[in-house]
């Protein structure tokens, strides 16, 4: 006989009333499976006599693995870290504390480093992860020659960083390419979510329930060229859309925010593009 109780995952916890995780016990022990992100757990299960293990050939880029859930149970909350130090340093407003945007300590030789996690744009499962090195003292990045990485090997097409949690995004989302400028722009609008890349952002389906989208465009001709693919996408959908830009060529949110939460500390700074 068995018995399923339901609770929080502790993966991807989205507060004590979530039900994601259900973990089933009997008399062989205890599993418990997330069904948003796919965490398994086993305790006390019998032992049986091993499947034969025949090799798998891997055809391209992985979602979610065990490597990136070790590096992303050893990350930190963001408030009170370096990685905390470093956006304000960059004028950037603070994500809700439930953001997938968190602080790696510095550890075998790596240094202090922000760590988010990449989700699937529509399902919102976990697929990878982003890291930006940062200084020391959380003035800038660290500046070595890869001061953003991506997780080897895993998936990021069709992927972004939920700066805002999906409770957060009811009637309108904003979207950005990297994650300082995505949070820069918030304090314009939020919710807001970072594509990772010109290309993600590109591509970003049309979610459903979200009726407007502002688009906040890097002003360089990739910047521009994927901020009016979207909105094009979006809009034959029967979207509401509009595309935010600096008026200086080369410049992204992030450098023209002057961080005070209103949109008059973008002086000039971010105007309406067509789209």
């Amino acid at each position: 006989m068995s018995a399923t109780r339901r609770g929080p995952c502790p993966v991807c916890n989205r507060g004590p009333r979530d039900t994601a995780l259900a973990m089933t016990t009997d008399e062989r022990g205890t599993v418990s499976y997330c069904h948003r992100c796919g965490y398994t757990h086993a305790e006390n299960l019998e032992r049986r006599p091993a499947a034969p293990v025949h090799p798998v050939q891997q055809s391209g880029p992985v979602d979610w693995s065990l490597t990136a859930e070790r590096i992303w149970r050893r990350t930190l909350p963001l408030r009170g870290s370096l990685a905390q130090t470093y956006l304000e340093y960059r004028r950037c407003v603070l994500p809700p504390r439930d953001s997938d945007l968190r602080y790696l300590a510095p550890a075998d030789g790596h240094p202090p480093t922000m760590c988010a996690r990449i989700t699937d744009s529509v399902t919102g499962k976990p697929i990878s992860l982003h890291f930006t090195r940062l200084a020391a003292d959380g003035h800038g990045k660290a500046r070595t020659d890869r001061d953003k990485l991506l997780l080897r090997g895993h998936r990021k097409q069709g992927g972004a960083i939920r700066l805002w949690p999906d409770e957060a995004v009811t009637h309108g989302l904003a979207i950005a390419e990297g994650i300082e400028s995505a949070l820069a722009a918030a304090h314009l609008y939020v919710p807001v979510w970072a594509a990772i890349d010109a290309g993600n952002l590109a591509a970003l389906p049309v979610l459903v329930s979200i009726a407007s989208l502002v688009i906040f465009a890097d002003h360089d001709a990739a910047g521009i060229k994927a901020a009016q693919q979207c909105a094009r996408r979006w809009y034959q959908a029967g979207r509401e859309v509009r595309i935010r830009c600096p008026c200086t060529p080369g410049q992204d949110a992030a450098d023209v925010s002057g961080g005070s939460g209103r949109s008059d500390r973008f002086p000039g700074g971010i105007g309406e593009r067509p789209c």
